[in-house]
């Protein structure tokens, strides 16, 4: 198997950054989802809501090395607010909220105005995870000192197109079976990835223990189940019912459906697109 591409999202919810290489770290790819944004309570506030979101396009310097600053935002289409740059917030951590985990995070005060603009909404925030070692994950499957910074649930998710061809051909399928048009093929940038490799057998992943990746290793946790944010169009920002309902016809486990894998790094380095990739 290969590396076909690899995405960070510096900002939770905002636009997937393909990169060339990346830092593996203990926390997962360098400033992947180092950013989020909360409302005026301090909970998180992601596509799931304002499905805008995916419009604004973050950068660090480990995505786009013009980048002087901590972070530069700006939206995808270039009929939003000027690009901002800001630097390393320096005030206290405050209480922030992350669906069902109490987290810690520093404001960015200086992006307030530009998120008011971007997302027409007063009272949205920017924070950042200054301390993703404290973060705990999962305990039934996790091992001791596993962290991450703002992702849902582990540091890496790693998709194959083996497994995209086949939810494909199931959501196909199904339109048929419901006199319905049949859909064009969902991208993977539907399920925001981290690591995406090719592969001949769909889910494999499911029975991965171990992966690595250009020198790099990984312990795979667990599937990963997906959210009603699969289902909005990352360019026009409309919802539809796939892929929930072929999933969930499919791949529905324990009440959730699943697809891709969590990821834990067991090792540290830079991997790149084309590494060869092995999994037991």
């Amino acid at each position: 198997m290969r590396l076909l591409q690899l995405n960070v999202h510096p900002l939770k919810s905002g636009a997937i950054r393909s990169v060339d290489s990346a830092a593996v770290l203990s926390r997962g790819l360098a400033d992947d989802r180092s950013w989020m944004i909360v409302d005026a309570t301090g909970r998180l506030v992601s596509a799931r809501e304002v499905h805008a979101t995916f419009r604004i396009v973050a950068d660090t310097p480990a995505t786009d090395s013009t980048v002087v600053g901590a972070l530069r935002l700006r939206t995808r289409d270039g009929d939003g607010p000027a690009d901002l740059e800001i630097d390393v917030p320096a005030g206290e951590p405050v209480a922030v909220r992350l669906h069902s985990q109490d987290l810690l995070g520093i404001p960015a005060p200086d992006a307030d105005a530009w998120l008011a603009d971007a997302l027409g909404r007063e009272d949205l925030h920017l924070v950042w995870c200054h301390d993703p070692t404290a973060r705990r994950l999962q305990p039934e499957f996790s091992q001791e000192g596993d962290h991450t910074a703002y992702a849902d649930s582990f540091p890496v998710t790693v998709a194959s197109l083996a497994s995209l061809r086949q939810l494909n051909d199931w959501i196909a399928e199904r339109a048929v079976e419901m006199g319905e048009e049949a859909p064009e093929p969902l991208p993977i940038e539907r399920f925001r990835a981290n690591l995406v490799i090719d592969g001949d057998v769909p889910f494999a992943e499911d029975g991965w223990h171990r992966l690595e990746v250009g020198g790099v290793r990984f312990r795979v946790a667990k599937p990963t189940s997906r959210c009603v944010m699969t289902t909005v169009n990352l360019k026009t920002l409309t919802t539809a019912k796939e892929p929930t309902r072929s999933l969930a016809r499919h791949r529905l486990v324990g009440g959730k459906t699943l697809f891709a894998a969590h990821l834990v790094p067991e090792s540290g380095g830079l991997i790149s697109v084309g590494d060869d990739v092995w999994a037991e």
